[in-house]
């Protein structure tokens, strides 16, 4: 039995996004506040994983 945790993903232009499961392939992801962002929403955040595919 797999005890990991998933990461979906949507990002089709992050190199690390498996478009055919939805998956992030990363083994870990960086998650990081936006600047002068505080709303308590969660768009407060983003993924300084992301890296560009092309």
């Amino acid at each position: 039995m797999d005890n990991k945790q998933k990461i979906n993903c949507t990002v089709e232009s992050c190199k690390y996004n498996n478009g055919q499961k939805q998956l992030c392939e990363l083994d870990a992801i960086i998650v990081t506040p936006k600047e002068n962002v505080h709303t308590a929403n969660p768009d407060e955040s983003e993924c300084s994983s992301y890296e560009c595919c092309e």
